[in-house]
């Protein structure tokens, strides 16, 4: 088993016993569900932003601990400082040491970006809980859902008012989705080994037609390498671990996205 399955086996267990704790009425009364999300694609699409999505992340299956020092508020503040276009927070906590509350917190700093729940997406529940903690995206991986689950699980977002990042990291998962007017995310990481090829953005990109948002995911931690993806399309750029592995994430993410401009 690789970590991929190992990551979605528990999730799995995870929600099923989580569904038996809170009803899915219970999520839609909650005061979140009745905010109007923040649309990404306006963000990405503005030619004015940065296109830069910055994650929080205190550890990941690959790297172990990432940053367990900084807080929610204090990266959050730092992200919106530097001019980020969003905001992407793990909500997974066994494998990435995140919580449903880091997102809860950021949405009270942050009214005006908006925010990725990072998560491993396996029942619709999950996508209603979403929007009711404050999210604005979700993000849908295409290496274990199939076809139907990447359709079914769109129109639910898309039915909540919700944006979708799909991630995809080879042909055969890109066919697995409606190519019309989607964000999709290129991941630079191989999910089954986590090794880094930024390679995969630039040739999967010619397969994505110029009605989707390109998203390059992973693996981005020189200014240069976002200049160059531009010129393949590329419109937003996903980065979390070249932050968050500095004592101060926020200065990080200025500093970069001052070489941007």
């Amino acid at each position: 088993m690789n970590i991929l399955e190992k990551i979605v086996a528990h999730k799995k267990q995870e929600v099923a016993q989580l569904k038996t704790e809170i009803e899915v009425s219970t999520l839609v009364k909650s005061p979140g569900f009745k905010r109007t999300p923040i649309s990404l694609k306006r963000e990405l699409l503005d030619p004015k932003g940065s296109g830069i999505i910055a994650e929080f992340k205190r550890q990941s299956p690959s790297k172990g601990i990432i940053n367990d020092t900084a807080t929610i508020q204090e990266v959050t503040e730092g992200y919106l400082g530097a001019g980020v276009s969003a905001q992407s927070i793990l909500t997974d906590k066994e494998f990435f040491g995140g919580t449903l509350l880091d997102l809860v917190q950021a949405r009270e700093i942050n009214n005006s970006k908006p925010i990725l729940r990072k998560d491993f997406i396996v029942d619709g529940f999950q996508i209603v809980e979403a929007k009711a903690i404050g999210a604005d995206v979700i993000l849908l991986i295409a290496a274990y859902l199939s076809k139907q689950e990447l359709k079914q699980f769109g129109n639910l977002a898309e039915d909540l008012g919700l944006d979708v990042l799909y991630e995809v990291h080879s042909q055969e998962e890109l066919d697995k989705i409606d190519l019309d007017n989607k964000i999709i995310g290129i991941n630079n990481r191989n999910l089954k080994n986590f090794e880094v090829d930024l390679e995969h953005s630039i040739a999967l990109a010619a397969q994505i037609p110029d009605t989707c948002i390109k998203v390059s995911e992973s693996g981005i931690s020189d200014p240069r390498t976002i200049i160059g993806l531009k010129e393949y399309g590329f419109q937003g750029f996903l980065i979390g671990e070249n932050f968050m592995k500095t004592e101060n994430p926020g200065f990080s993410c200025t500093e970069f996205i001052k070489k941007l401009r």
